[in-house]
């Protein structure tokens, strides 16, 4: 079964310009090398497994599928169809993933010429935002009874029970193109915009706890190697700090609860002015 999906917003590059690694998989499709200053370059949400506005939804599996299928697979205006509405190519696709919510993305090169600057300025300006994809699906199923939704007595947008009834996209079998539209059947597809996705703000946060990790590691390093080097004064400093690297944060842990223990039972310690005396738990070994 062929479908149309619409989708939501497009994310310009920070230049526009692809990166070194853009490059190599951009040339796969084009017949000479080219410069990044001859290429335009954006990322575009092409399709989720949300509910849509013609009460379909991609499954997370079949959006895995159509993946690699849309590699490589041209850009145009209102699924023309036409040759001279091809402007742009999917040079490569990427999932965004955040708990039960995914999306297919993918990143489109155009060339940089006198025919498509007022199309990269419509891109730039928002203009150009909203985008519908073309594939084929082998199964279209009923949410509610689960049968093909052309063969059962479900009605979409019908609520049955507690449950509104839509279709189920499943098992992609092709891929046909991607166009810019003005009115997109998924609210959420279209050219991306430079804001923070779910995908990078989970990254973000886990860079974030990695680097207090490193700062509780660092303190809990220096605070272990103090109650050692006290507990035992006569072990050079560089062998335990060397010691200490080899084990892990709770390891590291448990080595320094039992160094400030024992350290904690040989204070308090003598004033350097008194020798050869026992240590004593009054100040009269601090008296000069």
């Amino acid at each position: 079964m062929d479908i149309k999906k619409s989708g939501e917003q497009v994310n310009v590059m920070q230049t526009g310009m692809p990166s070194s690694e853009d490059l190599v998989l951009i040339h796969n499709f084009t017949r000479k090398k080219m410069t990044t200053e001859e290429l335009y370059c954006f990322s575009v949400k092409l399709c989720d497994n949300e509910i849509d506005r013609d009460g379909e939804r991609f499954t997370t599996k079949c959006l895995h599928g159509l993946q690699k299928l849309f590699i490589g697979k041209t850009g145009m205006f209102d699924h023309s169809g036409k040759s001279h509405d091809q402007v742009m190519r999917i040079y490569d696709t990427y999932m965004e993933e955040n708990g039960q919510y995914a999306a297919l993305c993918a990143k489109v090169y155009l060339p940089r010429s006198e025919g498509n600057k007022a199309l990269i300025g419509e891109i730039d300006a928002g203009i150009k935002k909203e985008v519908s994809v073309g594939c084929a699906v082998r199964r279209v199923k009923c949410s509610i009874c689960g049968k093909a939704i052309s063969k059962c007595e479900h009605k979409k947008g019908v609520v049955y029970g507690n449950k509104t009834c839509h279709a189920i996209l499943e098992d992609p079998t092709d891929a046909y193109e991607f166009s810019f539209v003005a009115v997109p059947a998924q609210q959420n597809a279209g050219v991306l915009k430079k804001r923070k996705s779910a995908a990078s703000a989970y990254i973000q946060e886990l860079e974030r706890l990695a680097q207090d990790g490193r700062m509780y590691r660092a303190e809990l390093m220096e605070q272990a190697l103090k109650a050692a080097t006290t507990a035992m004064p006569e072990v050079d400093r560089m062998l335990l700090q060397a010691m200490c690297k080899n084990l892990d944060t709770p390891q590291l842990k448990k080595f320094h609860d039992t160094m400030r223990e024992k350290a904690a039972k040989s204070l308090p310690i003598c004033s350097q002015l008194v020798q050869g005396v026992t240590r004593r738990a009054d100040n009269k070994n601090f008296r000069v």
